[in-house]
């Protein structure tokens, strides 16, 4: 049976293509998760409208995006953790910590889009990458200080 696969699928296909698979498969799985459609012309006219709304979501996305790089770059988020004398941290300051601390100034992130190449375990200013489109990331600065 062909269908057309409207979202990529490993060892089957990507997302567009017009594939043949067994009958079973399509009927039992693929078209009731809606992840394919049964390859004819209508669906095929369907499949188009959908890419095109697709591209619009992905084009709004992405300014919506960029608004909120110029948001971050304009605020800083201060992180309180407990500190030996010597500025090094008990713990870590981790992603979802500072994603925590973004939601608190009204910036919505989830903690995988912060991207941290090790956790931070010093007092001090750092500058934190933050991953928000695919194409667009932004930075913010944090602030780690000692808890009293």
């Amino acid at each position: 049976m062909k269908v057309i696969l409207r979202e990529n699928i490993a060892g089957v296909g990507k997302k567009g293509e017009v594939i043949n698979v067994k009958t079973g498969y399509a009927r039992n799985y693929l078209i009731p998760s809606k992840k394919a459609y049964e390859s004819n012309e209508s669906n095929l006219k369907r499949y188009e409208l959908d890419k095109k709304q697709d591209e619009i979501k992905e084009v709004k996305n992405k300014q919506l995006a960029e608004e909120m790089v110029k948001k971050l770059t304009e605020i800083s988020v201060t992180v309180s953790q407990k500190a030996h004398d010597d500025e090094m941290l008990y713990g870590s300051v981790t992603a979802a910590m500072i994603a925590h601390e973004l939601e608190k100034a009204n910036v919505n992130v989830d903690k995988s889009s912060v991207l941290l190449e090790e956790p931070i375990k010093k007092l001090g200013f750092y500058t934190v990458s933050v991953k928000l489109h695919p194409e667009v990331t932004g930075e913010v600065k944090v602030w780690v200080v000692k808890d009293e």
